[in-house]
């Protein structure tokens, strides 16, 4: 649909729409670019400030995919006329929570009224346009690494039919709001050596301490960190959508993943069990497995979650071998559960491998 459309020619726009990545960017200065992006959705936890929370973590995410740092949001609400405002309140009032630990100012926003409730944000940061991390340039011989486990999106369908565990909801909050800063300060190199750290900051592995990026530090984030030559965030098109991606927007290269190393929320493979699969798990797998060829010993669980579109999920890292422990240690070091699921190979059939 979109390629009927009339197509702008700005040089100042560095990543469009044409490009199937995380989030605009568009270049203001020789030194700063602006990332874009927006997303909302509707409630997929009872606890309407948790709701806002995890739209808020959902919303930055792109920005961080993007090498970016946030700036400014503004809020995005649909809302019933006859709801209760204080629901909305607390929606508002947790969404603001994260982009207050993001360091992200909300600057306004625009409502409507709608029979369901929606909410998120459209979000602004910068990034200096010669360091803007892409979804493709993943070269054979990178490691994948991912930043956070699979599996909110069979949970979500669990709650909604009121079947989930308490243990998995919990898990499943916590990973939906816990936002990709620390990863994304990592990966760009926003650390300092532990000689030089001042007193708070955060050891990030081979004797660096991450020191959190200051709230609405306007300076334009730099990827100086690690030799990393794509990225991206896992969200509604699952892991493999997602990594389908990549490698299209890469150069002749394909891909290995190692279905043992993926990391799963407690409870997702007893709700692919239950019967508990989302459909938008099922659009993924009808529209992506044709690119993928499995070892025949992967369960077909694991199969089935390789497709589970989550909500703010983790980070997607194609970063060079040789440091790829490295940075897999530094993410650890600062709080995030990275791990190496894979391997970047030279373009072949299929797409992607799946071994166990």
């Amino acid at each position: 649909m979109l390629g009927k459309l009339a197509r702008q020619h700005d040089p100042n726009v560095l990543v469009g729409f044409d490009h199937a990545d995380d989030a605009g960017v568009y270049q203001i200065a020789p030194e700063t670019a602006l990332v874009q992006t927006v997303d909302f959705f509707t409630p997929i936890v009872d606890d309407p400030y948790v709701f806002g929370q995890i739209a808020a973590t959902n919303s930055l995410s792109d920005v961080y995919a993007m090498g970016g740092k946030p700036l400014t949001a503004m809020a995005l609400v649909c809302f019933p006329e006859r709801a209760d405002l204080e629901i909305l309140e607390r929606i508002l009032a947790g969404g603001l929570s994260k982009m207050i630990e993001a360091g992200c100012t909300v600057v306004g926003g625009h409502s409507i009224r709608d029979d369901e409730t929606k909410f998120g944000y459209s979000v602004t940061g910068l990034v200096d346009p010669k360091r803007v991390v892409k979804n493709g340039g993943a070269r054979a011989g990178d490691r994948l690494l991912l930043t956070k486990a699979l599996g909110t999106g069979v949970i979500s369908t669990a709650i909604k039919k009121a079947v989930a565990k308490q243990s998995w909801i919990d898990a499943a909050i916590a990973s939906m709001t816990t936002l990709n800063k620390a990863a994304a300060a990592v990966i760009s190199g926003d650390w300092i050596s532990n000689d030089h750290a001042g007193p708070g900051a955060r050891s990030a592995g081979s004797g660096q301490a991450l020191v959190p990026p200051f709230p609405n530090d306007q300076r334009p984030t730099t990827n100086d960190g690690f030799p990393v030559h794509a990225l991206t965030d896992i969200t509604g098109f699952g892991l493999i959508g997602h990594l389908r991606e990549m490698l299209l927007a890469s150069e002749n290269v394909s891909a290995k993943i190692h279905a043992s190393r993926i990391p799963l929320l407690e409870g997702a493979l007893e709700c692919v069990s239950a019967g508990n699969i989302p459909a938008g798990l099922k659009a993924n797998r009808e529209f992506a497995e044709c690119v993928v060829e499995y070892e025949s010993v992967v369960p077909e669980d694991i199969r089935t979650m390789l497709f589970d579109p989550q909500t703010a999920g983790g980070l997607l890292i194609s970063v060079e071998a040789e440091a790829a422990q490295e940075l897999t240690h530094a993410l650890q070091e600062a709080g995030v559960q990275a791990a190496q699921i894979g391997e970047v190979l030279r373009g072949a059939k299929p797409l992607i491998q799946v071994n166990q």
